[in-house]
Order: C-alpha cells, then sequence, then structure tokens
C-alpha cells in the first residue's frame, strides 16, 4: 500500500487481509505514525517510512496506489519498473495520454495494471447491468457536499472536481451499458479552481443518451436509472454499497490477484480505463467550449 489513505484504511486493507488469495505485507507512510495508526489492527504487517523503500520489498509482489490523481503516473511507472503489479484507483490517470503511457509501461514491463474501480466487481450492480434490455437513456447521479478548504479534491493541479471524483463513476457505468459516446456536451459551476458540480449529456449511436451529475455541493445522491424500451429499472447507490462496503472491494482484489496468478487478463483492461479517460477529456474539453 503506497500511503495511508482514508479509502486505504476503510476498504482496501480489510479487503485484502480478507481475501482468499492476497496478504497484506507493508504500507508506506510518510507519517511512520499515520502508518502504525492505519495499520494497528493488522499486526503481521510493517510500515515502511517511504514509497521508494516499499517497492524495493522482495516479499512485495503487487502494490495498491490511493495517491492523489496528479500521482497515479509517476508512482505507477516506478512501481512497474521496479516488478511490482499495480491496482491503481479511480480515475486511472489525469488524461487519457498518461494513461497511455501507463499501458504502455505495464507492457513494457510484463506486469499487470489495473483501474480500482471496485463498483465493476459489486454483485448488485452486475446483475442490473446484466438485466438491461434495449436501454434509451441512462441517468447515473453522485452529489454529496464536501466540507474542508484544505481538501485536495478542491486542488485541481491535483487532480481535484467533482467529475474526476465523483463523475468518473457515472462515465465509466454509461459506457458499460451504452458502449462509447459519438458526442459530448457538458456544462459545470467552478469555485475553489474546480467543478463543483458538473452535468454531462452523452450521444451514443441509434439515439440513445445518458446524462451524467456529479457535484460536491449537492444534498446526498447516488443512483442509476436506466430508461428502455420495455422497463425503468433504478439502482440506488451504484457505486458503494452502505450494507456491506467492504465486499466490493475485496472482489476486485480477489479478482486481480487471480490475473496476477493465472497469468490472465484483468478484468478491467486497461483498453477500457483509456476509453473512459478519452471520455473524461472529452467532457472537460466540452466544458470551456
Amino acid at each position: 500500500m503506497l500511503g495511508a489513505a482514508w479509502i486505504a484504511g476503510v476498504a482496501l486493507l480489510p479487503a485484502i487481509e480478507t481475501s482468499r488469495n492476497g496478504r497484506l505485507v507493508a504500507l508506506a507512510s510518510r507519517s511512520p505514525k499515520r502508518g502504525r495508526d492505519v495499520l494497528a489492527p493488522y499486526p503481521n504487517a510493517r510500515v515502511v517510512d517511504s514509497y521508494d523503500g516499499l517497492l524495493e520489498l522482495s516479499d512485495v509482489d503487487a502494490v495498491y496506489i490511493p495517491l492523489v490523481n496528479n500521482l497515479h503516473l509517476p508512482w505507477t511507472l516506478r512501481a512497474l519498473a521496479r516488478g511490482k503489479h499495480v491496482l491503481c484507483e479511480k480515475p486511472l490517470a489525469m488524461n487519457a495520454a498518461e494513461a497511455e503511457e501507463m499501458a504502455a509501461a505495464a507492457a513494457r514491463a510484463d506486469r499487470l495494471l489495473m483501474e480500482a474501480f471496485m463498483y465493476r466487481f459489486d454483485p448488485r450492480a452486475r446483475d442490473f447491468v446484466a438485466g438491461i434490455s434495449e436501454p434509451l437513456h441512462v441517468e447515473a447521479g453522485f452529489g454529496f457536499t464536501l466540507a474542508g478548504e484544505g481538501n485536495y479534491r478542491f486542488n485541481a493541479a491535483l487532480g481535484g472536481g467533482a467529475l474526476f471524483d465523483v463523475g468518473c463513476y457515472g462515465v465509466s457505468l454509461s459506457r458499460w451499458i451504452l458502449g462509447e459516446p459519438v458526442e459530448v456536451l457538458a456544462t459545470a459551476r467552478f469555485a475553489h479552481g474546480v467543478d463543483m458540480t458538473a452535468s454531462v449529456l452523452l450521444g451514443f449511436d441509434g439515439g440513445r443518451t445518458a446524462s451524467v451529475f456529479a457535484s460536491f455541493e449537492s444534498a446526498e445522491h447516488q443512483a442509476v436509472t436506466v430508461i428502455g424500451r420495455g422497463a425503468v429499472r433504478t439502482l440506488e447507490r451504484p457505486f458503494n454499497s452502505l450494507v456491506d462496503p467492504v465486499r466490493p472491494y475485496r472482489l476486485m482484489v480477489e479478482s486481480f490477484a487471480d490475473s496476477i496468478l493465472d497469468a490472465r487478463p484483468a478484468e478491467i483492461p486497461l483498453s477500457e480505463s483509456v476509453a473512459n479517460m478519452r471520455t473524461l477529456d472529452r467532457v472537460r474539453a466540452a466544458f470551456s467550449s
């Protein structure tokens, strides 16, 4: 684990610890005390005082990168160069060009790189998507009120903004259901130097559409509705469940480890992650058009 991020402590560490095919070895933190606090429930894992130091450990096969978005590229490249497989938090990169560079580095290193879109492994989401017939329109929303002026999500240079933080889910899910968009329209309200609320309309072949709402200033909202020719289906909290929040992460890390152990492609291929970044690039371009 590179970093003692919030998501690592509440989801990824317990997911790895309870997985059937992985073992938690070490966590690197620039604050040894925070690292020790986060690892307190895991006495068999050790704290390393630098990211580079962790990458040098011979008993580490793979790393999870939960760092801020602008650090995904450099630390993924370093990890791959040291022979580690990489599970990287979403969004994979700051743009499609970075994602392509990361994919090329993984191919050169002959190591697995996968984007950590854990919702794709949630049985609820899989059953929901599998049950869709003849979709005409997808409505995907993820919003909440983000507090704290010092939060990195308010810093554009670090990859902040509602689109990257939560809108990437709606774009990914819309593409999962409808394919690749042929048209992108978008608008956003900016404050603190980032998009606080983003509204996106994606057009697909056959006149099908998707609307994606992402916000740091709305009431709590997380849902997807698919309007089809014969039915309307809605899934509440498609991107994280309150009932069993660790399970999708555990299923994700198990799938990632299976791909490594069985030498087979990742369940979320890099081509999918690059394509999602291309759509996010088009959305951001539409903000200023």
